[in-house]
C-alpha cells in the first residue's frame, strides 16, 4: 500500500493541507481532527472525479488503495497536542524545556531542525510504544 504525504497545518479553527503531488489542491476544516480525516478523504474523491470527468491526468496512486500520512509542521504538531499533555508532559516525552515548546506553539521561535527531528522522533516513539501494549 502506498502513502500519500499530506503537508498539515493547525489553524485557529481546524486544519488544512496540501499535497505536493497535487498542485493547487488545498483542503481547510472547521473542526476536529477526526472530521478533518473525513473530509480530506471526501476532497480526494471529488478531486479524481472532477479529473476523470475532464480527462485530466492525475497521480496514479489515487486509483490504488493508498494511506494518507499527515505531516505537521512544529508549531502545529505541538498545538495538536496540546490538548492531549501539558507541556510538561510534552517536556518529559521530548526532552526538550516546556518553556521552550510554548515558544514553539505559539510561533514565538521556529526549532533547527535537529530539535524539530528530535520532538517528531521522540512523539512516534511513544506512538510505537502505545501500540505496542496489549491489554
Amino acid at each position: 500500500m502506498e502513502t500519500l504525504l499530506l503537508n498539515t497545518a493547525k489553524t485557529d479553527m481546524g486544519y488544512c493541507a496540501s499535497c505536493d503531488l497535487l498542485p493547487g489542491w488545498i483542503v481547510a476544516y472547521t473542526g476536529d481532527f477526526s472530521g478533518f480525516e473525513a473530509y480530506v478523504k471526501e476532497s480526494l474523491d471529488f478531486y479524481v472525479e472532477c479529473a476523470k470527468e475532464d480527462n485530466e491526468a492525475y497521480p496514479a496512486i489515487l486509483d490504488t488503495e493508498y494511506r494518507l500520512m499527515y505531516k505537521f509542521d512544529i508549531q502545529s504538531l505541538l498545538c495538536h497536542y496540546q490538548k492531549i499533555f501539558s507541556f510538561s508532559a510534552l517536556q518529559f516525552i521530548t526532552g526538550v524545556n516546556q518553556r521552550q515548546l510554548w515558544h514553539y506553539a505559539a510561533g514565538r521561535s521556529k526549532p533547527r531542525k535537529q530539535q524539530a527531528e528530535k520532538i517528531v522522533n521522540r512523539l512516534n516513539s511513544l506512538g510505537k510504544e502505545l501500540i505496542s501494549l496489549s491489554c
